[in-house]
């Protein structure tokens, strides 16, 4: 919602552009959602290493790589693309998003310093954990219930003030700035604990309205 939604707009034809370049027979949507989420784990094993710099270009290239396989996926099909390229793509991201917060918590204050180091980088996990349960389990009732909401993604996401943008961006400025990611972490678990609060509100809200077919 901070300015995720307007990016994607942005880079919509972008990203089809570069989807109609690739578009191959042996490059395919969930080829490129793997190639993604290993180059994600990559980049936090370069991070737990220290290697800043490397752990920083892999994880663009990762994020570049989960941009396209949806262009592709609609290049090649009709609408929102494969139900199980979106199911593979979604649990990829939180699998590379959790990742990389381990590789930069070793990174940085080490794998063995006490717990009130490591205290920064949980409190983003649990917000991770807490924001995912809300607008998964969201997305799944919408379905069953007439509630979906369609911005052309495979799931129905209810908008937060942080999203996939905003992680991207966060992630990259840790592995810029490594010395200050525990203050960074910090702030970031604070705007993704908000973002689950108001996901959590407003999925209720939304699913207590009758349906919009009814």
């Amino acid at each position: 919602m901070m300015f995720d939604a307007v990016l994607r707009r942005r880079l919509d034809g972008p990203l089809a552009s570069v989807a109609g370049r690739i578009d191959r027979s042996w490059v395919t949507p969930d080829r490129l959602t793997v190639s993604g989420l290993a180059l994600g784990l990559a980049s936090a094993t370069l991070a737990a290493g220290q290697l800043w710099g490397w752990a920083l270009l892999a994880w663009l290239l990762s994020r570049a790589l989960d941009g396209l396989d949806g262009p592709l996926a609609r290049r090649r099909g009709t609408g929102r693309g494969s139900p199980a390229g979106g199911y593979l793509d979604i649990t990829a991201d939180f699998v590379a998003y959790g990742a990389t917060v381990v590789g930069v918590a070793v990174g940085t204050v080490g794998a063995s310093a006490p717990l009130t180091e490591w205290l920064p980088f949980l409190a983003v996990l649990l917000a991770y954990y807490v924001n995912g349960t809300a607008f998964l389990a969201f997305s799944s009732i919408a379905e069953r219930t007439g509630h979906r909401i369609d911005d052309g993604r495979s799931l129905s996401f209810l908008g937060g003030i942080a999203e996939g943008a905003e992680t991207i961006l966060v992630h990259s400025l840790w592995l810029l700035v490594p010395a200050y990611a525990p203050q960074v972490a910090t702030v970031w678990a604070g705007v993704v604990g908000i973002s689950a609060a108001h996901r959590i509100v407003t999925g209720y809200r939304t699913l207590r309205e009758p349906s919009p077919g009814t």
